[in-house]
Formats: C-alpha cells, sequence, structure tokens
C-alpha cells in the first residue's frame, strides 16, 4: 500500500507526538498530586495535632498571667489534689480554684473558676489548662456547651455545668475534653 496524502487530513503520527510530549510533562505533576493526596491524611493528623481554636486561642491570651502559679495564688485560687482519670486515661492535673468565681454563676474567659497545673518531676507546676465551672445552664462559651455533672459527684458540689479548655498543653482526645491522656499526677510534690 501506498502512503498518499488525503486533502484535508494530517497524518496521524503529528498529533501523536504532541500528545505523547504532553503525556511526559504531565507525568511528574500528576506524581506530585498523587504524593500530595497520599499525605493528605498523615498532613491532617498534623494539623489536627497543632489544632488552631479560636476559643482555646481566647483563653490562652486572656489566662496567660497564670503561668506563675504565684499569680493564681495572689488572685485566690487555692489548690485541690491532683485529679487522674480511671484506668490511666490521663489526668486534669492540679486545680487551683477561686471559691468566690465557683459560687458566682457568671462566666468570663479572663476569671476562670479554676486553672489546672501539671506537676513535674522538679516540684515546679506547669500551666496546662483552666475549667469554667457554673450552677446555670445549659451553659456556654464561645460557642462551645459545657459539660453537665450531675450530684453526688467526686469533688462534693451540686451538681454543675463545666467546660475544661487545654489552651497550654495539647490534649489529643480535643481542646475541650476532660481528662488529658498527655498529662499526668505521677509527679505530686507534697508542698503545693
Amino acid at each position: 500500500m501506498q502512503n498518499l496524502p488525503m486533502a484535508g487530513i494530517k497524518p496521524a503520527t503529528s498529533g501523536v507526538g504532541r500528545s505523547h510530549a504532553r503525556v511526559h510533562t504531565l507525568r511528574p505533576a500528576l506524581a506530585r498530586a498523587a504524593l500530595g493526596l497520599m499525605l493528605l491524611p498523615l498532613a491532617g493528623g498534623l494539623a489536627l495535632a497543632a489544632e488552631v481554636n479560636p476559643l482555646a486561642d481566647k483563653v490562652r491570651s486572656a489566662n496567660a498571667r497564670f503561668a506563675d502559679v504565684a499569680v493564681a495564688k495572689a488572685e485566690g485560687y487555692a489548690p485541690i489534689p491532683c485529679v487522674s482519670g480511671p484506668d490511666g486515661s490521663g489526668a486534669m492535673g492540679i486545680h487551683y480554684v477561686n471559691q468566690k468565681l465557683l459560687e458566682d454563676p457568671a462566666v468570663a474567659v479572663d476569671h476562670p473558676e479554676a486553672v489546672l497545673y501539671e506537676p513535674k518531676a522538679d516540684g515546679k507546676l506547669e500551666l496546662v489548662a483552666v475549667e469554667y465551672i457554673t450552677p446555670k445552664g445549659p451553659a456556654q462559651l464561645g460557642g462551645q456547651l459545657f459539660s453537665f455533672t450531675n450530684e453526688p459527684n467526686r469533688y462534693g458540689l451540686p451538681a454543675f455545668y463545666e467546660l475544661h479548655v487545654w489552651a497550654w498543653r495539647a490534649n489529643p482526645t480535643g481542646t475541650f475534653s476532660d481528662m488529658n491522656p498527655d498529662v499526668s499526677c505521677a509527679a505530686v510534690a507534697g508542698d503545693m
């Protein structure tokens, strides 16, 4: 058979060559995109670990003064024993509670009813979270609903609503969870 050019029809090889060249330039881009999609779940996990939370940011900013436990004491906060979860589920830490704020049903970001510290092996206390407590509910702060704790409870309090905000220590179970598996009472010092 003879190759005779037909009027108006271009040889197929010229289109294939261009198309083939385009595939070679697209392959690296597709490979990068595919790799990005495969890594997305890992990046998502990292993003969750370093989750940005507007309420936690606001709490951190409003209560940074409590990094020094002496400030909490000067503002009327007193310690209660370190609180650990059942079956090694983590801890809340040592609560420094302000009795006047506990008796007042109002909730204010910059005046938490309790400030939570993790005891360290060197005897120092590290600020990890705050807790807002009110007898009136349902309660919310910054759009986040409080949890309800009925009576009787281990704190000896009447029924109340509470919200933990892990603003200084990331909590793998959530910014507003009660217990934090990354907090421990193991290094409780005799003198608080």
